[in-house]
């Protein structure tokens, strides 16, 4: 993000603005390639779900690459795709955690305990007593906790009725925080903007080569825009089956 675009996102806004409104960013306005912002985007999801409850398996998942790769690759109809940048609207966000047993699951294995929130686990247990949340408690790594830890992202990409889940590490978990804040600071609601996220290669304390996580606010939506859209996220996410939310997270 340039100086002159981070000076403008970090411009009070007037007094009679609230939270929910749209300060003034100078950032560019969002078009109409939101397919989600159309009167029928609920009607579409309805009908091809046939009313069922959306589940979280069912949405398309950007996992973080290995080996400090530094592109993505996203699932389409098409087959997936290797894509440099991911460029939306971040609907809403979790933070859940797993732990397994093994210290290499098979893809797809349900975790031994997991949290939703990364506050309490699913048996209702707090998180932040439990060993496996220790550094170093992960086998042969004395840094890393057992209990692995996300941020999930529901990003809206243009063109889409339907989110995809990012997953970020935790190891790119302060940077998503950092962002996050600098649009509290200047009172624009996460969904009011367009971001765009990057990777970069880095180099843990170990010498293991990861991928680091960088978001940058790209265009701004208008109250309008943001208002519609914070009802359709809402209706979205109160559709996932939190019962299946972390069967498969490996």
């Amino acid at each position: 993000m340039n100086t002159d675009l981070k000076d403008k996102l970090s411009k009070k806004v007037q007094t009679e603005r609230t939270v929910a409104d749209m300060p003034e960013t100078g950032l560019a306005t969002l078009d109409s390639e939101y397919v989600a912002l159309k009167p029928n985007a609920l009607e579409i999801i309805s009908e091809n779900l046939k009313n069922r409850p959306l589940s979280r398996q069912s949405i398309d998942m950007i996992k973080s690459p290995g080996g400090g790769s530094v592109v993505f690759t996203v699932p389409s109809i098409a087959g997936d795709e290797i894509q440099k940048e991911l460029v939306g609207v971040i609907l809403d966000y979790t933070t859940p955690r797993a732990y397994w047993d093994s210290s290499d699951p098979v893809e797809g294995t349900p975790p031994t305990c997991y949290s939703l929130d990364s506050v309490v686990s699913h048996d209702g247990k707090p998180c932040n007593r439990c060993v496996h949340n220790e550094f170093g408690s992960k086998d042969g790594d004395s840094l890393a906790k057992a209990c692995k830890e996300f941020t999930e992202l529901y990003l809206l990409r243009p063109g889409n009725v339907m989110p995809v889940v990012v997953r970020v590490p935790a190891s790119s978990k302060l940077l998503f925080d950092k962002y996050l804040t600098r649009l509290v600071s200047s009172t624009i609601p996460l969904c009011g903007v367009v971001t765009k996220i990057t990777l970069e290669k880095a180099t843990s304390k170990g010498g293991k080569p990861y991928a680091k996580y960088n978001f940058e606010a790209v265009a701004t939506l208008s109250i309008e825009e943001t208002s519609n859209l914070r009802a359709f996220s809402r209706k979205v996410m109160e559709s996932l089956s939190s019962a299946e939310e972390l069967q498969e997270v490996s």
